[in-house]
């Protein structure tokens, strides 16, 4: 259906009102102008027509424009492309995606004779169910029109292609990127990548990887008006099994979805050179990079697919900051600022413009080995250099330290026995000083979180450092003033100060030589925390020894201390303002307290270190002590009596808590496929450790009589889970409700079932259903799955056991679950769904289906 005649009118008197005033460099108002326009349309979830259809058309509407306005230097192509096929993963412990007819709009940007190379810009249009997605990832399909337009405007040739990939099923675990990787025609051009993504709303826009390293159930049929919202797959399983029975399990329902996670080596030191070189407003950290590729963030983007199955080194970028609305109803358009979305276009512009006229992208695997530390400088400019520099440096660091501390030691007997005594009894009461500030907070954050009031901190962050950050302060100052006093007696203060300086230097010296030898180039922030305070300590050393601890040495101290303090606080805000919305959405089985305790706990230690010496130096630590003791207590007290709240509604600065409601429908089968149970119900789920603690009050039917009972017979409890998230999330609710009468309900059935000649028996099966299915198996004792039509072939399991895309009996060969999920249309909706939705209060916010 086209569009009415004045509205594309209007958009191109808008688009020439923003050409004509940004004509060579980026337009944020032009980027507005496509942020609004998508984030209008609503939430943009994969299979429904505001994806598939409206945000489609929008593109193109867009791109065609901005091809009239070409220059004649270059050439754009556009397709759309419509890949079906699967893959495996090992997100969440393993399981296969499958994708039918999913779309993408590819733009490719080329020297009008053409291109033999090209860099490949990444977003995705689609968005989680009941969010606009304006930063995940509105904004950088926004940003990516905007970049189109100024390239193909611009009277500069390019050297090699840029193909902008707008792809409409991210949310929906990677597909859209893999069907393009490996399966459109431009795929082979990409020499390299550069993917845009959200952790938060807005503010800087972090490169937290770069760097680089193949899987089919066919589609039979495939049926709507909209050639979106329904599916027919067939799929095949092979067992070796000596059985002939078959046990079928069967889930109609609604669900949720989730976002996927691992990584190797970066190597292609290139790139991040790229970055440097073009980047106007760095914000880069291979400490982030490391962070992420461990594991602990559970979350994944496209450019692991971009890597491991395309083998194509790229750039991953995301907005970090405020990560407390990320993907809810808050994400939208009006909470990203224009000097977010103009650092975004200026970085991202640069940085393409700079990959496509560069000699080093046509031969890129002649730079593709070795690893890099970097790390941007307070976001004013990027230091980088080869790991193995790194090393050399991190060693010569190491050796001065052992010349410093070796001439002490290595001093006639009569003058070293004290000193070596004192350093390495020292040495034990820091580390014992460090222990007991963590077992105090973690006591302190197990007892809160014991009596329900965990998560004071989430809207109150000073409430963190006032109760954890007080408390390990307190303790690590006490245990040194304890020493002391009944310790070192006789020892003069000023002697105990040099002594603690350096067992501080040592224990960062430790950290350094560990970090090194274990490849991580985040060593350089040890290697920053041991350089600067031996150079202060060496200039300052001769005042000290005249004058001991005067004013002089203090200013001194503290000036040659800036450097690594400013840089650690620097650190510090990034991982605070990473990790703390996380918490607020990592499951029902992580105390987030215990969390958060054991990283400020980490923090003072670190903070303190150079600073220990100060306890020895002044005359009374009482002072201290006492109004750290007071500050922890009386914070201790209010957060008990649940005085701190931890969610809001401000619409300023929303905090809400995240509820999942699935108004659900289940039928269990036995092996001879009669119904055995079948119930209805609103299945809940809290993404918090609080539960439903603080719903109760408001809807006091959702309390512990309805907590769901686990199915043990039946696949994951019995419940439709999304993604294999049951080990994040024990605690649920479900609550009685009517049956879910979906128009579009789901079929599944075994087509046939044949014994192969090498000993195994073959099932194939038919399913049908709306845009969003998910499949379980799990195999009976004496069975083995050895083969399915997904992926590459080999089944991958999740954690448990069970093979999540299609679950246990105490008889028969396989237990096969099919959950149908309802994400958008009619079928969504339920008056009892609607009237529960509405009871929540306005600090939550409730994604139901």
């Amino acid at each position: 259906m086209e569009a009415p005649l004045e509205d594309l009118t209007f958009k191109i008197l808008q688009f020439q009102k923003c050409s004509d005033s940004w004509s060579l460099s980026l337009g944020p108002w032009c980027v507005r102008n496509y942020l609004e326009h998508i984030t209008s349309i609503g939430p943009r979830t994969t299979g429904s027509p505001e994806n598939e259809i409206l945000t489609v058309r929008y593109l193109l509407e867009q791109i065609k424009l901005i091809e009239v306005q070409s220059n004649s230097l270059h050439k754009i192509s556009v397709d759309v492309q419509r890949p079906t096929g699967s893959f495996s993963i090992d997100f969440l412990g393993g399981f296969t995606s499958y994708y039918d007819n999913i779309t993408n709009v590819v733009v490719k940007l080329e020297p009008r004779d053409g291109a033999q190379h090209a860099v490949l810009a990444n977003c995705h249009f689609d968005s989680v169910a009941n969010s606009p997605g304006a930063s995940d990832d509105a904004v950088s399909c926004s940003v990516m029109l905007e970049v189109l337009r100024v390239l193909s405007t611009s009277s500069e040739a390019l050297h090699h292609a840029v193909i902008f990939l707008f792809n409409g099923a991210e949310e929906n675990v990677l597909q859209a990127s893999h069907g393009f990787i490996t399966q459109h025609p431009w795929a082979s051009l990409i020499r390299a990548f550069i993917n845009l993504e959200a952790a938060g709303v807005g503010g800087k826009e972090l490169v937290f990887q770069t760097g680089t390293l193949l899987y089919g159930c066919g589609t039979v049929g495939y049926e709507d008006t909209l050639n979106h919202t329904r599916q027919l797959s067939r799929c095949f399983l092979m067992f070796r099994y000596p059985s002939q029975y078959l046990s079928h399990f069967q889930l109609e329902d609604e669900l949720s979805y989730g976002d996927g996670f691992q990584k190797a080596g970066p190597e292609n030191p290139w790139l991040v050179q790229a970055y440097v070189s073009a980047a106007k407003h760095p914000f880069a950290s291979v400490v982030a990079q490391e962070v992420f590729q461990s594991g602990i963030i559970p979350s994944d983007t496209d450019f692991r697919i971009y890597r491991d199955f395309g083998n194509i080194p790229g750039i991953d970028l995301a907005f970090i900051e405020n990560g407390y609305i990320y993907h809810t109803k808050y994400d939208t358009a009006d909470r990203i600022l224009t000097d977010s979305i103009q650092r975004a276009g200026d970085n991202i512009l640069a940085v393409l413009k700079y990959l496509a006229t560069s000699d080093m992208l046509a031969s890129s695997s002649k730079y593709r080995h070795g690893n890099m530390v970097f790390f941007d400088v307070f976001g004013l400019f990027v230091i980088a250099y080869p790991s193995r520099v790194g090393s050399i440096i991190n060693y010569m660091v190491v050796m001065a330290v052992v010349l410093y501390l070796g001439k002490k030691f290595l001093q006639p007997k009569h003058k070293t026995a004290n000193y070596t005594k004192d350093f390495f009894c020292g040495l034990g009461i820091t580390l014992i000083s460090w222990f007991t500030s963590l077992v105090t907070v973690l006591i302190i954050a197990v007892f809160i979180s014991l009596i329900g009031q965990s998560l004071s901190w989430y809207n109150h962050f000073y409430v963190s450092v006032c109760l954890y950050g007080t408390a390990a302060v307190a303790k690590i100052i006490f245990i040194h003033t304890l020493a002391k006093r009944f310790y070192y007696v006789n020892a003069s203060d000023q002697y105990l100060g040099e002594v603690f300086f350096d067992v501080s230097l040592f224990v960062h010296c430790g950290f350094l030589i560990a970090l090194t030898s274990g490849g991580l180039c985040s060593a350089f922030i040890s290697a920053v925390w041991v350089a600067f305070p031996l150079l202060t300590k060496l200039s300052v050393h001769k005042d000290f020894k005249q004058h001991g601890a005067q004013g002089k040495f203090v200013a001194f101290y503290l000036l040659g201390m800036s450097v690594p303090y400013l840089y650690a606080l620097y650190l510090i805000w990034a991982v605070f303002e990473m990790f703390t919305p996380i918490l607020g959405r990592s499951g029902s089985e992580i105390p987030p307290d215990v969390v958060l305790a054991s990283i400020l706990a980490g923090c003072t230690m670190i903070l303190s270190s150079y600073f220990i010496n100060f306890i020895y130096l002044a005359k009374s630590t009482k002072k201290t002590m006492l109004t750290l003791t007071l500050v922890c207590s009386i914070t201790f007290l209010l957060v008990c009596s649940g005085t701190f709240f931890p969610y809001s509604s401000n619409p300023a600065s929303p905090k809400p808590k995240r509820v999942f409601l699935q108004h659900v429908t289940r039928t269990f089968h036995d092996l001879d496929g009669n119904i055995v149970k079948r119930d209805s119900g609103i299945w809940i789920n809290g993404f918090d450790y609080s539960g439903m603690s603080h719903i109760t009050s408001h809807i006091p039917e959702i309390n512990d009589t309805i907590r769901a009972h686990c199915e043990e017979n039946a696949p994951l409890c019995g419940f439709p889970w999304y993604l294999p998230v049951h080990f994040l999330i024990r605690k649920n609710w479900y609550l009685p409700a009517a049956e879910v009468s979906p128009r579009d309900p789901a079929h599944f059935r075994l087509v046939s079932k044949e014994q192969t000649p090498w000993d195994s028996i073959k099932l194939t099966f038919e399913a049908t259903g709306p845009s969003h299915m998910s499949f379980y198996v799990r195999t009976h004792k004496g069975s083995t799955l050895s083969q399915w039509s997904l992926g590459n072939g080999t089944p991958v399991t999740s954690k448990g056991g069970d093979y999540f895309v299609l679950e246990e009996q105490p008889e028969g060969m396989v237990t096969v679950a099919i959950a149908a999920h309802y994400l958008s249309g009619e079928d969504k909706r339920s008056s009892q769904l609607d009237a529960l939705k509405d009871k929540f209060p306005d600090w939550t916010f409730p994604s139901a289906w």
